[in-house]
């Protein structure tokens, strides 16, 4: 199983740190995308991989960060030849997202469906999956378990495992402090959690006030939180992305997450691959072994 973080950013725009989207991959009939914030057709082709590859896509949550590029996403795998339908799971509301975006969409593919005469429009078919805390979803030997996270105002969000017979990966999705996604990710191999900076999130005027800073870390789990969620799951390894803000002082969250979780502390980058089999790290030219399970 391979882990690979197509964009670690969140709602604010940033060059080096696109929107919210992780890849899956245990091999042919198990490549699932999670979430599709922007940038992540571009981000896929950097890693190697069209959506016409993609078996399934798993939507956290329907805020919009998570889910902007997903007419994107549709139409340039049927231009990357894709010849079967979309496959997507995702919360209460996934349908109605999908079908007024394809209404939206209609009268530009009715367009291009008629001009541009390609062999199948099988790829323009989108077949949504509502999916509850507790849904169990196969694909190959990978078993996938939905998880209900704490996101609110926002209902019905998730977190996911992925696990196969030697693995076990967890994402957290959107959340704050959550008992069940800490019991869900119970020994995992690795645990790749959002985190909210809040010393690096200044009241500043005309952008957000101390009312706003507030609000937005009352859905997320600050830096102060997130190690201690690592530790209390017993997970091998934590790998850290949706940095809000995008732009912060490495040293110091290491510091304050380290100061809770003693295993290996991963600041995620857009790119950055773990394959769990091999137990290495891979980004840009760099890669790095782990050794092997204890």
């Amino acid at each position: 199983m391979k882990l690979t973080i197509l964009g670690s950013g969140c709602p604010s725009v940033d060059l080096e740190r696109h929107g919210p989207s992780a890849l899956i991959d245990c091999g042919k009939g198990a490549k699932i995308l999670i979430d599709c914030g922007s940038g992540v057709t571009q981000r896929l082709l950097e890693h190697g991989v069209t959506g016409k590859e993609i078996d399934a896509l798993l939507l956290t949550h329907l805020h919009s960060d998570h889910i902007v590029d997903l007419f994107q996403l549709i139409i340039s795998s049927w231009h990357q030849g894709r010849s079967q339908p979309q496959k997507i799971y995702g919360p209460r509301g996934t349908q109605v997202y999908v079908d007024q975006l394809m209404k939206l969409w209609k009268p530009e593919l009715e367009q291009r469906i008629a001009h541009e005469q390609r062999s199948s429009t099988k790829a323009l078919e989108v077949e949504v999956t509502e999916i509850e805390n507790g849904t169990e979803i196969k694909f190959g030997e990978m078993e996938i378990k939905a998880v209900e996270v704490m996101h609110e105002p926002v209902k019905h969000a998730f977190g996911f495992v992925f696990e196969t017979k030697n693995e076990k990966a967890v994402i957290s999705g959107d959340t704050k402090y959550c008992p069940a996604l800490i019991e869900a990710a119970k020994k995992a191999d690795v645990l790749l959690h959002e985190v909210f900076i809040h010393d690096e999130m200044p009241v500043t005027v005309g952008l957000r006030t101390a009312k706003t800073v507030e609000n937005v870390a009352s859905y997320h789990t600050l830096d102060s939180v997130v190690g201690k969620v690592a530790s209390e799951a017993k997970v091998r390894c934590l790998m850290l992305t949706h940095f809000a803000p995008p732009k912060f002082d490495r040293e110091k969250l290491l510091s304050t997450v380290s100061t809770d979780f003693k295993g290996p502390v991963l600041i995620g980058e857009d790119l950055m691959t773990l394959d769990l089999e091999r137990n290495s790290l891979s980004w840009k030219k760099m890669q790095i072994s782990f050794g092997t399970h204890d």
